[in-house]
């Protein structure tokens, strides 16, 4: 999720919404606009005659799973920071891509799963690549340059907020609420005291966190276009993010060797954490999701954009020693408090 780190956040945001990111997220915007109800869809109806029929139980409980995607998520920008360390922020996040969707192509070979067809269902991807995978994971990198992994973790967790914003605007069916304003309000509050307004925002990097709050935005846009144009195509979410990873992973190869040259050496760690970073961050991260949407819901499963600033700061001060200022974790709280209340649905009025 910088994903999302990803990718990272959550599909319920623009409803809403990875992702996330992380997110935020993709799995779970394709989870949506795919439609939500196919992934949850119960199994067909028993004959009349036999017994209850069992279900059968996942080798690690949901809980477990979605523990362990917060965990490689919130770890995403520890990694992203790492990488840019011995490689050019293109080349960690064609990196990441590319080996992100070796992972999803493995699991369609399994599965026998096929790439999507028709131009325009290609066209639509090529634009959902652009704007959930390949520019948030390019801004991030960047980003990470001049900004700690901590602050970049954080303002990923603002796509909630950016897409409860553009969602008032884009989709029709989301209508405001005292409640949900109040949240977006509440959240970009938020995000003012983790930067520190009341300083003059000093010691800051302002282009570094720019390019972070713009890779937020960026994954509420991609939700909103890929919901308006690919929901109900007919074809699987594996299918279609296998084939959007793939059209983002090639539109990085086209820009990188303009931006950047050959590295003269190849530093270990950071290609392991680039490995990592798409692996598992990645390709990993997106399979888990599945699962998870599928046996709890897309409901549950986008709670993980909640835990994830809480890992990337609590690895970004425990293992790469950056600052932590009092500011940084009371903002952070406020962002999420503002983040879980935009989320909250409108009473139904039940008829008398």
């Amino acid at each position: 999720m910088t994903t999302a780190a990803n990718t990272p956040a959550t599909t319920t945001t623009t409803s809403r919404t990875r992702e996330p990111a992380q997110t935020q997220t993709q799995t779970q915007i394709q989870a949506q606009a795919q439609g939500q109800a196919q992934a949850q869809a119960p199994a067909p109806a028993p004959a009349p005659a036999p017994a209850p029929t069992e279900r059968r139980r996942p080798t690690l409980g949901w809980r477990l799973r979605f523990g362990f995607l917060a965990l490689i998520w919130g770890f995403s920008f520890l990694l992203i920071k790492v990488g840019t360390e011995g490689y050019a922020p293109f080349q960690v996040t064609f990196g990441r891509l590319l080996f992100g969707t070796a992972v999803l192509a493995a699991a369609m070979t399994v599965k026998r799963e096929r790439l999507p067809r028709g131009t325009r269902t290609w066209g639509h991807l090529a634009v959902a690549a652009f704007l959930l995978n390949a520019l948030p994971f390019s801004l991030f990198a960047y980003a990470e340059l001049t900004i700690p992994s901590t602050l970049a973790g954080i303002c990923n967790a603002t796509s909630p907020l950016w897409g409860m914003a553009l969602s008032l605007v884009a989709l029709s069916e989301d209508r405001p609420t005292r409640v949900r304003v109040a949240g977006l309000g509440l959240g970009f509050l938020g995000v003012l005291t983790v930067l520190g307004a009341w300083q003059g925002f000093s010691g800051l990097d302002g282009a570094g966190t720019a390019m972070a709050l713009l890779a937020s935005l960026s994954y509420p846009v991609g939700w909103i276009y890929v919901r308006r144009t690919l929901a109900g195509s007919g074809h699987s979410n594996l299918s279609l993010t296998g084939a959007q990873l793939l059209l983002a992973t090639a539109q990085l190869a086209v820009v990188t060797p303009l931006f950047t040259s050959l590295p003269t050496s190849f530093p270990v760690v950071p290609l392991l954490a680039v490995v990592a970073l798409g692996a598992l961050g990645t390709g990993v991260a997106m399979l888990v999701q599945y699962g998870i949407v599928a046996e709890v819901g897309p409901t549950t499963a986008q709670m993980v954009t909640y835990f994830i600033p809480v890992i990337a700061t609590a690895a970004g001060v425990a293992i790469l020693g950056e600052s932590l200022t009092w500011s940084t974790p009371v903002g952070a709280a406020i962002v999420l408090a503002g983040a879980a209340l935009t989320q909250v649905k409108p009473r139904t009025r039940r008829g008398r």
